[in-house]
């Protein structure tokens, strides 16, 4: 691994160890966890890497081969606030931890990406295994439960992106060739194993060129807009409503939403149209995976990218022109935005037979509108892998 080579490199001794956290996507369910709506996703085997070694003065000091600045903090002192750099996610992590378990140790860490920036749950993925490394210097062993947590608190509470848990989920449920098919109110989720009677499939990565940021996107913005359309249903339909930040569209029936539905005004409405079709669109993928049928899923992923664009609004025209492409390669099941669809790279489920034309018809159709970006642009093919608690099993 670079990392390795890296840490070697910097400190002159090997790495102590070797933590990962794979990368994520969710063919169908997108901003469904935002109103704490059902998701279905998969690990890929391709993710985030930290080489680290102890440090037994408890100081925490991180770099990054995507990123320039090395970033240093204490364990028992962290800064408040975000600093305004990539390792804000880290330092977030460290806070959350340290609210459940004392920590007394930190340490040298290098962390390498295997994948683009934008859309995959990258900062997802760089908590998760920084987290794992944390603990395991401090000699903490963390449930599920206590994990997607402790990354969330990093995103929400110190970052201050207003995600749900899809990607926490994905990365730490998943398993090799089976959906999860969760349900992010209650954190209850189902492996659907890959029938035998489904044709095959892989998952190819097709970035735009285009780096994103969630928090500087207009993804809170998106995420009030659909809160904003539950408490307002509430208060039409007579329903009890309390703390507007505690309202999310699952606490209004379908049936609510399409009587009230016109007194919305027009964002609020697409943004609660995506959702509740959305949940519609997450149970029938379910049904598809469970009965081997790849195409039915594929077209659930696909329609799943329309709603976004028309009732979600996003997709930047690079995003709407590789998935315009995508929908008319043959070859491609189905697809859609990966993550917040704010910038990043669309996600497809290919036949691997078709894989060579696959990339590129699309490669070709998406440097014809966008040749400046010629060199950015990259189609990566991966694989469904298993998450956080199948490799941390013992």
């Amino acid at each position: 691994m670079k990392c390795q080579d890296k840490f070697l490199e910097t400190y002159r001794h090997a790495p102590e160890g070797l933590s990962f956290c794979p990368q994520r996507v969710v063919p169908v369910g997108a901003h469904s966890d935002y109103g704490l709506g059902k998701i279905t996703g998969l690990a890929l085997d391709k993710g985030i890497h930290i080489a680290y070694h102890p440090k037994q003065n408890g100081v925490v000091e991180v770099m990054s081969l995507q990123f320039e600045k090395r970033a240093q903090w204490h364990v028992g002192d962290v800064p408040p606030v975000r600093q305004g750099d990539w390792a804000d996610y880290l330092r977030g992590a460290t806070l959350a931890l340290a609210r459940k378990y004392p920590l007394h140790t930190g340490l040298s860490g290098v962390v390498e990406g295997s994948l683009p920036i934008g859309g995959l749950s990258s900062s997802a993925a760089v908590t998760i295994a920084f987290l794992t490394a944390l603990m395991r210097v401090n000699g903490i062993r963390l449930t599920p439960e206590e994990m997607i947590a402790a990354a969330l608190s990093a995103e929400r509470d110190y970052v201050g992106v207003n995600v749900g848990t899809t990607d926490q989920s994905c990365e730490v449920y998943a398993r090799e060739n089976q959906l999860l098919y969760a349900d992010t109110r209650d954190g209850s989720y189902e492996l659907i194993p890959t029938s035998d009677a489904m044709k095959p499939y892989s998952i190819v990565i097709f970035f735009s060129g285009l780096e994103r940021a969630l928090a500087g996107s207009g993804l809170n913005m998106r995420v009030d807009e659909a809160r904003a359309a539950a408490y307002a249903l509430k208060g039409y339909a007579g329903m009890e409503y309390g703390r507007f930040c505690e309202t999310n569209l699952r606490d209004v029936p379908r049936e609510t939403y399409e009587k009230y539905k016109q007194l919305l005004p027009e964002p609020w409405r697409r943004r609660a149209e995506h959702w509740y079709t959305e949940q519609e669109r997450v149970e029938r993928a379910a049904i598809a995976w469970r009965e081997g049928d790849i195409e039915a899923y594929g077209r659930l992923s696909f329609e799943s990218g329309l709603s976004s664009i028309r009732n979600w609004e996003t997709g930047c025209p690079e995003l709407k022109t590789l998935y315009e492409a995508m929908t008319r390669t043959e070859g491609i099941y189905g697809g859609r935005f990966s993550g917040a669809g704010f910038k990043g790279c669309c996600i497809a489920l290919i036949d691997p037979e078709r894989e060579e034309s696959v990339l590129r018809e699309v490669g070709d159709a998406y440097l014809k509108a966008y040749p400046a970006l010629r060199g950015k642009y990259q189609a990566i093919v991966a694989l469904s892998a298993d998450g956080w608690l199948a490799m941390n099993e013992s």
